[in-house]
This record gives structure tokens, C-alpha cells and sequence, in this order.
């Protein structure tokens, strides 16, 4: 598929997203506590695992903004961001059934993970019916 009939959308999501992940990634790592002090939840003890993840998450940001300037080439990176917005709520999900976090922890999964299924999944379905894996 030539990148002129790539739909322009799939780019557009792509630097949301990179801005999204950059943005919370940021705030994490800057100001460790202040979503447990929105939710209520008593912070962690080690604030510098929490940290790890703003970092990881906002490295995932870098990511996305340079798929976005080609979506179809670098579907392996946006596979490896939607594997982790999907294992990410698993993961959730196990750890609250065994009260090993509070549900109010879930309010990450709305905004981090499930809002991005849908453009993630469609941007990898194009890539399947073009016949992945692509190479140059």
C-alpha cells in the first residue's frame, strides 16, 4: 500500500498517542503520588517501581510518534504497544482478584490501555490484509 493511500487518520492516532504516553509518562515520574492522592489509594513504597513504569510508558510515547510517520512500516511497534494495552488490564484484572491492588488502580486502564484497542487493532488489521509481515 503506498503510503498516499495509508488512511491519514492512523498517523494522527499514532502522535495522540505518542503525546498521551510522553504526557503521563512525564506526570508519573515527576509527581509519583499524585494519582494515589487523586483515587485514594495509599501510595507504594517504592514510588521509584511506579517511576519505571512513567518511564516505560513514556518511552512506548517515542515509539508511537515515529510509527506515525509511517504506520504500515513500523506495525511492530504498534504491536508491541497494543500487546501491552492488552496484558496490561489481564493483569489488572489478576491482581484485583486476588486483592492484591484496589479498583480504583483500574482508572489507568481507561485512558493507558482500552481507548486505544480500537485504532490499534484497525491499524494491524490493515497491515494483516496487506499481508504481514511487511518487509522493506
Amino acid at each position: 500500500m503506498k503510503s498516499e493511500s495509508i488512511p491519514n487518520w492512523m498517523g494522527q492516532v499514532l502522535k495522540i498517542a505518542a503525546v498521551y504516553n510522553i504526557v503521563w509518562g512525564a506526570w508519573v515520574i515527576l509527581l509519583p503520588n499524585h494519582f494515589f492522592e487523586l483515587v485514594g489509594i495509599e501510595p507504594p513504597l517504592y514510588t521509584v517501581i511506579w517511576q519505571g513504569m512513567g518511564m516505560v510508558v513514556g518511552v512506548y510515547g517515542l515509539g508511537y510518534w515515529w510509527a506515525s510517520h509511517s504506520p504500515i512500516r513500523h506495525w511492530p511497534i504498534i504491536a508491541v504497544g497494543f500487546l501491552g494495552k492488552l496484558f496490561g488490564p489481564i493483569g489488572f484484572i489478576l491482581s484485583y482478584s486476588q486483592d492484591l491492588i484496589p479498583g480504583a488502580f483500574g482508572y489507568t486502564l481507561l485512558t493507558n490501555d482500552l481507548v486505544w484497542w480500537l485504532p490499534f487493532i484497525l491499524i494491524l488489521n490493515t497491515v494483516r490484509k496487506m499481508g504481514w509481515p511487511l518487509r522493506d
